[in-house]
């Protein structure tokens, strides 16, 4: 039996996999998944047609017990993202292209029914 941690890792792991499908089929490119630095983490980030440089918050619940996925992005964890992307900017020699940061939120219905908003440009740099 797998504890409540990986539990939600695989539920992580797969609205993941189902934000993927949902960005490439709009035309995204990723990038990188999961990058990870002292300061911080992107779930994804990804190249829009637009060719800004998105980094996306992936949340994924299996009902709204603990209200709405998209709630869980909060000030703590945006600032953990911002740190993230000015990592991978830096490490990428990328400070002079445009960037954004969206939200994906999933809620599952079952393995393979969910619904997905995507949240462009879901909050500001956050130091």
């Amino acid at each position: 039996m797998r504890s409540k941690g990986q539990q939600n890792q695989a539920l992580g792991a797969q609205g993941e996999e189902f934000a993927v499908a949902h960005l490439l089929r709009s035309g995204y490119t990723v990038l990188e998944r999961n990058f990870r630095s002292r300061g911080g983490e992107v779930d994804i980030v990804a190249r829009d047609r637009d060719d800004c440089i998105v980094f996306i918050e992936v949340k994924t619940r299996r009902n709204l017990a603990y209200g709405l996925p998209q709630l869980a992005v909060n000030q703590r964890k945006q600032r953990q993202i911002a740190k993230g992307a000015l990592s991978w900017l830096s490490h990428n020699r990328l400070h002079d292209r445009s960037a954004r940061f969206d939200v994906i939120a999933i809620l599952l219905h079952d393995s393979v029914k969910y619904e997905l908003e995507h949240i462009v440009n879901a909050f500001d740099l956050a130091y």
